[in-house]
Order: C-alpha cells, then structure tokens, then sequence
C-alpha cells in the first residue's frame, strides 16, 4: 500500500527533494528532483525511463503468457523445464548474462486419495475438475497432478467428522464453549480468515486424526459473483490446492533448513522436518464438501459459521462419519530457477535484484504468470537499453523462480546458497507475483517510502489516466469515508487526507521472504489488484490462459503498468548517485508499532478484567439457550505491567538518528549530492546493510529461521504480518516473559539501527 510525504512537508528534506512529487495529483515532471540523483542525473534518469517505457509492450505480455501456460506446469512436470529453459533463452537474446540453478527438493505428489461418507448415507467425493465449456485450457490436463495439498501428512482414517468453520483459534474456542471435543475426529473446514497451512496445524493440535478444506460459495462460488464461465468465479467442481506446510516456521525444502538443497546437501530424514504435516488433508469443492456437512447433526452452529451452500450448517460430531485416505510419493524433484544477470558499471558488488515466480499448481496463468511476463518485459526493455549504449551502475540480477508454490522454494534454496554473498552485495530485493486490473498494491521495507511514492507519481493508471498513487489514495479514502468501515480502514483514511499514504508492511506468501525475513535485504513487494475475478480460480485447475484475458487483466494493461511500477524502482536504485532510503518514514512507522503495542496490552489488561467480572456474575450462563449448551470461556491469568520502556527509548533515539540523516542528505541534495567517491562510497556502504541491523541471528521464539524482529508473518495468521513479532505475538498468545524479552532484543536491533544512520549522517557530514 503507497504512501506519501505529509510527514516531511515541513522539512527540509523535503522541500529539497520532494516538492513536485507530493499532492495528490503529482505528476512526472522533468525538471522535478529524484530521490537518490542530482539535477543532472534525475534529467538523465527521466529520459532513461521514456526510453524505458517505449520498449514495454502488451502483445508481449499476451504471448509470453500463452506459451508459459500452455501446459501443466507444476514442479516436475515436462512443461514446467520447458518453461525455464524457454525463459532463459528469451533473457540470453535480451543481451543479459542467465544461467539456470538446480535445487533438489523433497516434493511430494499424491499417490492415491479417497474420501467417503460412509454412515449415515454414502457418498464417494469425486476430487476432479471437470472442463468448462469455452475454456479449451481446462481439458488439456495431461501431465497435471488431481487436487491435493502438499506436505500433509499421509494416512488411512475413519472417524466422524466435526465442522470447525474457518479452522482457526477463536473457532475451537468456540466449539470447547460447546462442549465438542475434536480429538478422535475428522474435521472439515472451510476456505478464509487465515493460511490454509494452519487449519490441519491447529486440527491435529487439538487432536483430529484428519482434515478436509474446502472452499465454501460463500466466501469463494456463487456468493461473490456468477461462477465460471458465466463469470470468473469458482465452479461447484473447483478445487483449491495449495501448500500446507508449517511455512510461519520457516521457508523452502523441510528437509535442508538453513542451507541451500544443492543435490550433495546434508538432509533431515522426513520423520524429523518441523514443517511437515502430521495428519493426511484434503482439499475438496463445494460439491464434494455439501454431502458431508448435510450428513452432520448436533447444535446448529452460529449465525458467523453459516457458509452458502442451501443446507443448515451443524457442528457435529456425526452421525456423518467419514474414510479419508492420502498416500504420497515422498521423492525429490529438481528445481530450475533462471538467474539473469547485467553487471554493474560502477559498483558491480551492489545488486539490485528483481523477481517473481513461474511455477504453478495447474497452468498458474494468474498465479504467478500475469506478473511473470510484466517482469520478463522489464528485462527485455532493459536489454534494449543496454544495447542502445546504456549500463547500469550497479549490478541487475533477475531471476524467475520455480517451486514457490509449495513452500517458496526456489527462492529461499537459492538465497540460502548464496546467502554470504547476498548479505554482502544485496541493496534491494523487488517482487511481484500476481497482477490483475485496479488498484495498486505496495509493500516492504519503509526506508523505501519516499522512493516508491516518487515511482508511484510517475505510473499512469491505465483506466483513468491519472498516476497509480493518486487513484490509490482516492480508494483508501472513499473506503475509509465507507459507514461500514473499521476502526484500521478510517485511520488510515485520514493519514491518507492528510497526504500519507504508508507502504504495507510484508508478512509472507511469496519470495520476499527468504530475502527480507532470513536475510535483511531491504524488499519491495508491487502489483496490482481489485477489480478483477481471479480469486474464484485460484490454485484451480481454471486459473488459465482464457480466464485472465476474461477477468483478469484482458488488454494487458496493467501488465505493462507493473512493469513501469518495478522497472523504475529497479532502475532508480541500479542507477541512483547515493542509494535512495529515507529513514523520517521508518522513525514514524516503527513508533505507531511501539504505540500499538502498548494499546494491546492495555486492552488485553482491560478484556481480562472484564471478563472476570462477567464470570464472577455468571452472566455467560444467563445469556446462554439453556437447550443448547454453551459453557463459559475459562478464566484467563491476569495482565501484567509489561517493561516496554527500552522500546520507548530506542525509539527516542532513532527519531533524532532518522531526523539528522534526512537533514544531511537534503543539504547534499541542495548541493546536487557532489560527493567524493570516498564519501559516496562510505555512504552506500552504510546504508546497503542498514536492513541487517534489524536481523537477530538468534531469531523469532520458536522460529529461529525468521530473524528479523520488525517484520514476520505470524505464526497464527500464516501469510498476514505481525510487526513487532516478538513481543506482538507474546502479548496475544499471553507469555509475557517473552514479551518483555523481545522488548529488550527489538529495541537493541534498533539502537543498531540508529548507530548505523548516524554513521551515515556522518559519512554525509551531518552530525
């Protein structure tokens, strides 16, 4: 999510650098500065990305597309190594130097499934996708794998069968609240509200011998939109597949954690990988799942449990009692991942790196494919441009990743190998993954607000002509001003009306993660999203070819949009006098993370005081259906006064640190940033590794994988972030040992972080 400069219109950083890319209707302007270049570069800098954008062109997008997704092309499918070694030529005529690196990953691919109800009715689950009359794609399926979700566990179990809703924490209080105990069981639950990976996670914690997903019509069919084809969402026989393995723990191949699956890797025996599933899952259709939840009896569930489908929802247990069977080949399969390379000209150890997927779990035409090609036109614009005369200063590797959809696995084996050498060149890591008409989406690492807003500016919206920032700040407020909206939507509408618009913090479900989270290289994450329907079709078997140029992205255009978007942001850092990170937006975002903190425990003292007095009047009791029974929630231990005092400080001192770094760099820009190479070199030297600073190497609790203590996903929500993970999660799971541990551990990554600018500040010659 974009952002903008209010923060910083008194300042005189902002006043040297960013005047004409403030306001909601900035536009490129080729006398305006850029952040990062002096005059002369920032005239040099436009004219390069004109030239730049002149090369991007929609019938590429459309082409490429239709070749990569002729086929099934999930990991070890003929098509998928056809797809690699048609990407690495396409990038070898574009002038750039690519090669292709090999992983070997544990990657297993289902054997057999079955799934019956067998009392008090029958009923066989069909687990297929048929062809959908127009969509030629949908009956080439030769080659492609039938619905299933890797890394579960395999197994052969029958049990009755208890419906959990969402599968996620508050739901199994909830049933505990009902007196229905899993354990024993099978549950099933719908699609939503959380990563899928947790739902048999948490399923077999609570001591389910089994578990089903399925995607409800409410949430994913006939409840959004008119199901496909008529419209673009999920038919009745459509299948969700996916990954559920314990990704919040740690990313890439279960069996080489922490180092790259090169083929003579020390491995992990399968019994011992923490991120493999213990129970055997399934991913069903709302046709398969209807007789199942029409067989279950007990207690109609609650009015937020009830999905679509024309049934009445129960919690069970039984009388439906269900046979869930899943074996698996449990074999190694080999990763093909295109690295492309362009030496820098200057500062051939900086890298600048750019990257998206390939892999997908049928044709991926949506997912990663639509955001693939607008990087494949990137480079291919780039090729000309270094053909024309042109070369970066700094290093360009782009790279097309494989096996991202079980796990981020291309991507995090290759930064594992590599790691040393990325901690040490890495300035900045951009991803996409999929794009589709509407709003622009924007995410990472905050140093690279102003950057991104000055990107942002300069983007036309296909649809309406004006910059992508300016229809996007317009979305949030008009959402923001909704009388449905929460409390989030409306603060942030009125940081946006005030001329803030912040970058989204990044959680995970994509390859930023190995190089943000494990590694501390600064990340972007762009697209473009909210006017589509391809969500009906995701990890289907219909997320194809004629699909997206019917409700994805149809003309192309914001295909060539994300392509303007990332290939700025990659050229301007490539090509920037002295890297372009503004800190004030840092020193602001972190300290409404410590004030959130501080309103969460607040508020978690103040629901356990409540809650107290509502059991000690028996009031759950009272309010309670005496028919129907509905215990009362336990008692919860009491809130402490948590130390959160280092926190406070720490921020103390980097507002002041980010203050005088923004206010040395406006002085060098007022004097066109004429540094002595000494002085740049110290400069960048600096600021390439500031990200690292937030890196613990002793990492998250329970997750040493993921180091860095600002951003996480969380280990309850899956793909959605948790700023401040360390304390953040403490405080909600109620350790409050660990609370004020990771306060401590944070505000000393801070402090580093502050000691890191303030050498920059000096190296500028500030303070």
């Amino acid at each position: 999510m974009p952002h903008a400069f209010s923060r910083f219109a008194g300042r005189a950083l902002a006043a040297a650098v960013f005047a004409a890319a403030v306001g909601a209707a900035a536009a490129a302007d080729a006398d305006a500065p850029l952040y990062g270049f002096g005059a002369a570069g920032a005239a040099a800098q436009r004219s390069l990305e004109a030239r730049f954008d002149a090369q991007l062109n929609p019938a590429d997008l459309r082409a490429w597309m239709q070749t990569l997704a002729a086929e099934p092309n999930q990991v070890g499918s003929p098509h998928d190594k056809a797809n690699a070694e048609y990407v690495l030529q396409q990038f070898r005529d574009w002038g750039w130097d690519a090669r292709i690196e090999t992983f070997d990953v544990l990657y297993p691919t289902p054997r057999s499934e079955t799934l019956e109800l067998v009392a008090p009715t029958r009923y066989t689950a069909g687990l297929k996708e048929p062809p959908v009359e127009g969509d030629a794609s949908s009956a080439r399926t030769a080659g492609a794998l039938p619905p299933y979700l890797i890394y579960g566990g395999d197994g052969d179990v029958t049990a009755e069968l208890v419906y959990v809703n969402y599968g996620m924490p508050d739901d199994y209080e909830e049933l505990a609240r009902h007196g229905i105990d899993v354990k024993g069981k099978i549950v099933i639950a719908r699609y939503g509200a959380g990563w899928r990976g947790l739902k048999p996670k948490l399923a077999y914690e609570h001591g389910a011998i089994g578990c089903i997903i399925y995607s409800d019509p409410h949430d994913d069919g006939y409840g959004p939109g008119d199901v496909y084809p008529k419209g673009g969402w999920r038919p009745p026989e459509g299948v969700q597949r996916g990954s559920v393995a314990d990704m919040p723990i740690a990313s890439g191949d279960p069996l080489t954690p922490d180092v790259g699956a090169t083929k003579n890797a020390k491995r992990l025996a399968i019994k011992d990988a923490k991120t493999i599933l213990k129970i055997p899952t399934l991913p069903i259709s709302y046709a398969d799942a209807q007789p199942l939840l029409a067989a279950l009896g007990g207690d109609t569930v609650p009015a937020k449990w009830r999905g679509a489908l024309p049934i009445t929802y129960h919690f069970g247990p039984g009388p439906a009692k269900v046979h869930l069977a899943v074996q698996s080949d449990w074999s190694r399969k080999t990763l093909y991942d295109v690295i492309a390379t362009l030496p820098g000209s200057q500062y051939p150890d900086q890298w600048v790196m750019r990257g998206n997927h390939r892999d997908g779990w049928v044709f991926g035409a949506w997912d990663p494919l639509s955001g693939h090609v607008a990087m494949m036109a990137e480079a291919k614009a780039i090729g000309a441009l270094v053909k024309s005369g042109w070369k970066p200063k700094r290093t360009l590797v782009y790279a097309s990743w494989d096996g991202e959809e079980a796990g981020l696995l291309g991507s995090t084996e290759w930064a594992e190998t590599h790691a040393a050498e990325l901690k040490r060149k890495g300035v900045l890591y951009v991803n996409s993954d999929t794009n589709v008409r509407g709003f622009l989406d924007m995410g990472g690492s905050h140093a690279l607000q102003g950057l991104m807003n000055q990107v942002a500016a300069d983007v036309r919206d296909p649809e309406t002509g004006v910059s992508v920032l300016e229809r996007k700040r317009a979305k949030i407020e008009v959402d923001g001003y909704a009388k449905d909206a929460g409390a989030e939507q409306k603060a942030l509408a009125k940081r946006v009306a005030d001329g803030e618009l912040p970058l989204q913090a990044l959680g995970s479900g994509s390859d930023f993660t190995p190089f943000l989270q494990h590694l501390g290289i600064a990340s972007l994450n762009l697209g473009f999203d909210g006017e589509d329907e391809q969500a009906g079709v995701y990890h289907s078997v219909y997320d194809t070819f004629e699909h997206y140029v019917r409700f994805g992205d149809p003309d192309f255009a914001y295909g060539v949009a994300l392509a303007k978007l990332a290939g700025r942001a990659v050229l301007r850092v490539a090509d920037a006098d002295v890297l372009p990170l503004r800190f004030g937006d840092v020193a602001d975002t972190y300290g409404r993370y410590v004030e959130e903190l501080h309103k969460l425990a607040d508020d978690e003292r103040e629901r356990s005081v409540a809650l107290d007095r509502l059991l000690d009047a028996h009031a759950f009791t009272l309010a309670a259906d005496p028919k129907h029974a509905s215990a009362p929630p336990p008692r919860e231990d009491a809130v402490p006064y948590l130390d959160l005092a280092p926190l406070d400080n720490a921020m103390v001192r980097l507002r002041a640190s980010a203050k005088a770094f923004d206010a040395a760099y406006a002085a060098a820009a007022q004097k066109d940033l004429a540094l002595a190479e000494a002085q740049r070199s110290r400069v960048d030297a600096l600021l390439q590794g500031i990200e690292q600073t937030l890196i613990d190497p002793r990492g998250l609790p329970g997750r040493p994988w993921y180091k860095h203590m600002i951003y996480a996903p969380g280990l309850h929500t899956g793909y959605g972030v948790k700023t401040m993970p360390g304390v953040r999660e403490a405080i909600e799971e109620r350790h409050w040992d660990d609370a004020n541990r990771y306060a401590a551990v944070i505000a000393k990554a801070l402090d580093g972080y502050s000691a890191r600018l303030d050498e920059a500040t000096a190296a500028l010659g500030g303070r």
